[in-house]
């Protein structure tokens, strides 16, 4: 599993070229652009394929990966496990804040008391085999998508900012992160030390663009999910715009390679991680990282306005 190694600032420690260059995050030099590692459970009968997709990511310059103990009810953790290594560097994300709901309408149940978060750090750290988490996100239910809350389900912020501070300090977790958090939020977290916020926040739902601004001025990495929208219904996707084909078509890219693209461009603080459970998939997110857009294409897809719709669970 990942160690603290420091890789060098364009590569990996596995010496592989960082797609889209360095960033940082919880205090460590990553690719700016990473894995989202939910698709995985696709994958549930077919393990081998879904560890070396895990090493095609290391192969080709990822060293940030994210999960979560309820993406397969630890399944995608156990891959992890099993097909990371320590001279890999990779840093590994996970989040708290929900639990494994399976055969549930969604496939997590909110865990928001602050004994539930701790319960959640250590299943994480014994899935994943760690003796410390780099960096964990608090996925708050403040911001859209939302799931429904029971009364002993709804926590004040504060309290839960006390329980990770508290993880934080036993060396449990290396840093803390914020996930569906507000801007509010966000500004009564700060003085805790937050490392990234993760929103849902793409080309066509740019919604969050004060929080992010706030982000960037707080030197706190910005790792959006949904990044090209969602393939849950009504909610807009990035690929069905005319002004993202137009690029495509014109840098000989495909438009989802160009929504990446427009949200490395849009911010300097922003960290990809993209999910897939195809090799070929994979290899073309990371070739996101090479595209060049140029000020007319950024104006044209700047312009494209922010849709509204449904948004799904991440």
């Amino acid at each position: 599993m990942p160690s603290s190694s420091t890789p060098s600032h364009e590569t990996t420690a596995t010496g592989a070229p960082r797609p889209a260059g360095p960033g940082l995050l919880a205090g460590r030099t990553v690719s700016r652009i990473g894995y989202g590692a939910m698709q995985l459970e696709r994958l549930h009968g077919d393990r081998d394929t879904a560890l070396a997709t895990l090493r095609l990511a290391v192969e080709l310059g990822i060293d940030h990966i994210d999960t979560a103990q309820f993406y397969g009810d630890g399944f995608v953790n156990g891959l992890l496990r099993e097909a990371l290594r320590p001279e890999d560097g990779v840093l590994v994300a996970t989040k708290v804040g929900a639990d494994p709901n399976p055969g549930g309408p969604v496939p997590m149940r909110p865990a928001q008391r602050p004994e539930e978060l701790r319960a959640s750090v250590e299943a994480n750290l014994a899935g994943l085999g760690l003796d410390q988490i780099p960096l964990v996100n608090l996925r708050r239910m403040d911001a859209a998508p939302r799931i429904p809350l029971e009364a002993d389900q709804v926590v004040d912020l504060d309290d839960q900012l006390a329980e990770m501070t508290a993880l934080r300090d036993e060396g449990k977790i290396g840093a803390i992160g914020l996930s569906t958090v507000t801007l509010d939020g966000l500004r009564r977290a700060i003085p805790a030390g937050i490392a990234c916020v993760q929103n849902a926040y793409s080309l066509v739902a740019r919604g969050d663009e004060d929080l992010l601004q706030l982000c960037v001025a707080e030197n706190i990495a910005w790792v959006p999910y949904f990044p090209l929208g969602s393939a849950f219904r009504g909610m807009p996707k990035v690929t069905d715009e005319a002004a993202v084909q137009e690029a495509a078509r014109a840098l000989d890219a495909t438009p989802s390679q160009v929504g990446l693209a427009w949200l490395l461009h849009h911010a300097p603080n922003v960290l990809l991680i993209p999910g897939t459970a195809n090799a070929d998939h994979l290899r073309a997110n990371v070739a996101a990282g090479a595209l060049t857009l140029d000020a007319a294409t950024l104006a044209a897809l700047d312009a494209v306005p922010a849709r509204t719709g449904a948004i799904g669970i991440d």
